[in-house]
């Protein structure tokens, strides 16, 4: 893979990326076109800014799912239930970064037909971002919802308790707006998701405070706290004081509708008591909630009025000039057509790492 070298980041093309996304996959035993799909979901990462959940993953979470025979390359989802608008399928711990695209697109279908289309999967795999995933309604004229859990994983503690017991739970919705970029909400239910410290950490750089906190609720900027037990992830919402109770509700509205519902593994459990609040268990069966949304209103004016909405928050006067008012999905959809017409950019400690993993090539 080439690249040209800026004093902070390596520019490469998105395509070369793509590339040896899926060819990685494709040698893990992952069908070719598969591969292609995983390969989107991934890269969609570096593409929109949210470099936490791009190509970072691949060799920490990805390619040691395969190495430890936690992912099946090949496997087939089963429907398990059809109700017509709602379907239950079993993802035989297939690739979570295709899988959730193969629900979502089943979801669309549904949707054509009943006006809502709405697929629970269990055992899944990490999918990545879950604004990708829910994004793939918007090319349909509909509405995206995605939720997952963590599986049987536990990185944060329920405020006044002890030991982790749920996971970070993000969920995206993503909607049309006219001629402007899409709305993307894509979120954790924490201040931030686990693999922005963790990047951090890999980066040598201190986080800010407010994302971790000691056992006396004192702010943690060391990031390498997290996985060492001395510092706490922190609730969307922080303190209890300041909302943590909104962020830890939102948690658990995800474990219920993209765990419970479909049957995947949970977090909360009697094993975990015995942790000391460092995160603990493995992400296996994992849950998604895949849902789609028609426009079924008579009138036929919903493009027109989500342009109308999108366009009168861009239009906002602004507190300062230079700083205008924007919505989730705005920032990341300007990031990805820079992205696309100037190249990807990778921190040069992720550049290297990616050819040692086998990239033709290094920076220009």
């Amino acid at each position: 893979m080439t690249g040209s070298a800026t004093a902070e980041r390596v520019l490469v093309p998105y395509e070369q990326l793509l590339d040896f996304a899926a060819a990685a996959f494709a040698a893990r035993g992952v069908p070719a076109g598969r591969a292609r799909v995983a390969a989107e979901a991934l890269c969609y990462g570096d593409l929109t800014g949210l470099s936490s959940h791009g190509l970072a993953n691949l060799s920490r979470l990805y390619l040691p799912l395969f190495d430890d025979g936690r992912v099946r390359p090949d496997a087939d989802p089963e429907v398990l239930a059809d109700r017509g608008a709602a379907v239950l399928l079993e993802g035989h711990r297939a690739l979570g970064l295709w899988l959730a695209r193969e629900a979502m697109d089943l979801a669309v279908e549904r949707a054509g037909r009943y006006g809502v289309g709405l697929v629970s999967v269990r055992n899944g795999t990490h999918f990545g971002c879950a604004g990708h995933h829910a994004g793939q309604a918007v090319r349909h004229g509909m509405i995206g919802v995605v939720a997952s859990n963590c599986g049987r994983q536990r990185i944060i503690r329920p405020p006044g308790g002890r030991p982790a017991m749920l996971g970070t739970n993000p969920f995206s919705v993503a909607a049309p707006a006219g001629r402007h970029h899409p709305y993307v909400l894509d979120m954790s239910t924490t201040v931030v998701p686990t693999g922005k410290i963790r990047l951090a950490a890999r980066s040598g750089r201190d986080i800010p405070a407010g994302w971790l906190a000691d056992a006396a609720g004192n702010p943690v900027t060391d990031p390498t706290a997290l996985d060492d037990g001395t510092g706490y992830l922190q609730w969307l919402g922080g303190r209890p004081e300041t909302g943590a109770y909104k962020g830890y509700g939102l948690a658990l509205m995800v474990e219920v509708l993209a765990a419970l519902l479909p049957g995947a593994g949970l977090g909360p459990a009697p094993e975990a008591y015995a942790g000391d609040g460092r995160p603990s268990g493995r992400d296996d069966d994992i849950g998604f909630l895949v849902m789609a949304l028609a426009p079924a209103r008579p009138d036929g004016r919903l493009a027109r009025d989500a342009e109308d909405l999108f366009g009168a928050l861009l239009g906002t006067p602004p507190v300062q000039a230079d700083r205008p008012v924007r919505y989730p999905g705005w920032p990341e959809a300007e990031h990805a057509e820079r992205a696309l017409a100037g190249g990807v950019p990778l921190p040069p400690a992720l550049h290297a790492e990616l050819v040692t993993l086998g990239l033709p090539g290094g920076a220009g």
